[in-house]
């Protein structure tokens, strides 16, 4: 019997991509719903995640005949990881592969986007240049050459950060767990020294149970007076209660998210982040599309198309 697949993502911009497992396989794409997920999951044998909808483990474990998850993502926070692997349900995703990644650069593209919105005042001041208020003075902003940008987390989109922050003619800093070898330019330093020296923090680490509220607020009380936070990692790495206090007080220059705790709740626009921005002018979020480019999807979902063909056909199919 042939195999079936599930595909919640999104491909209505690349029809073509599934073509090689439609030549070897039932493909069934339908829209990201929890519902329509518990319904069909049970009758098959692979599975493309949304990030939309958590793959539980009461989830996976409706599903008898599943033998393999590919999620076209780094991160794995919309996963039962651990009960997959309980249950013997292979894992396949793009963590790992990094000469494939290093040609993806979009997330750390958006990263900047981010930081120039926020320290160029861009969506309040086109909000002002809409109403014919050409508040050119009012909307001052600053320049990034000369200010030091720090890395939280030097590997893949850390590295991609780096080279962009030197293109600006930002003096560039970084800090990892691991033992890792920096490109010229760059300088490793401690946690501490990170928060003491960087005017702008760019968030790139992975969310780990280790990682959950890594900044909060004895982090904020520590980082730079004035300094600016881009997150282009997972809203949960930041205590956003704590973010909202050093927001607020002054402590934080600005905020650039492309990440926040809880993206797919039902009352999003009641999200204290949310609520925040819409009343002031410190606070740009975006809904996580650091890595949502026509150029990027189609990438990286042949890519993992591939690796679950290969993976198919390994077992017989």
């Amino acid at each position: 019997m042939a195999y079936r697949i599930l595909n919640m993502q999104d491909v209505e911009h690349m029809p073509d991509v599934l073509d090689p497992l439609e030549a070897m396989a039932e493909v069934v794409t339908a829209p990201p719903d929890e519902a329509v997920l518990r319904r069909r999951l049970r009758e098959c044998d692979a599975y493309i995640a949304t990030l939309e909808v958590p793959l539980t483990a009461d989830l996976i474990d409706t599903a008898p005949r599943l033998k393999v998850v590919v999620t076209p993502s780094t991160g794995w926070d919309h996963l039962d990881v651990p009960h997959l692997r309980a249950r013997g349900v292979a894992l396949l995703s793009l963590r790992g592969h990094t000469d494939f990644l290093d040609r993806v650069t979009c997330t750390a593209e958006m990263g900047f986007a981010l930081l120039l919105a926020v320290v160029r005042r861009l969506p309040w001041s086109f909000e002002a240049a809409k109403r014919g208020d050409w508040a050119r003075n009012r909307y001052r902003g600053h320049q990034l050459s000369g200010r030091t940008l720090g890395i939280l987390g030097y590997g893949r989109l850390g590295r991609i950060t780096a080279r962009i922050g030197s293109g600006f003619r930002m003096r560039v800093i970084a800090c990892d767990v691991r033992d890792v070898a920096p490109e010229p330019g760059v300088e490793l330093v401690d946690f501490e020294t990170l928060l003491r020296e960087t005017d702008v923090l760019s968030v790139h680490v992975h969310l780990t149970p280790e990682n959950v509220g890594l900044l909060g607020a004895r982090e904020f009380g520590q980082i730079k007076p004035g300094a600016v936070l881009v997150n282009t990692s997972r809203g949960r790495v930041i205590d956003e209660a704590a973010l909202l206090v050093a927001l607020e007080s002054g402590r934080l220059g600005g905020a650039g998210l492309d990440v926040i705790d809880g993206e797919w709740r039902s009352d999003l626009a009641d999200h204290p982040l949310i609520a925040y921005a819409r009343a002031h002018e410190n606070l740009v979020i975006s809904p996580h599309t650091g890595g949502v480019t026509y150029e990027a999807q189609r990438m990286t979902m042949a890519f993992m198309v591939d690796r679950l063909r290969e993976h198919l056909l390994a077992l017989g199919g």
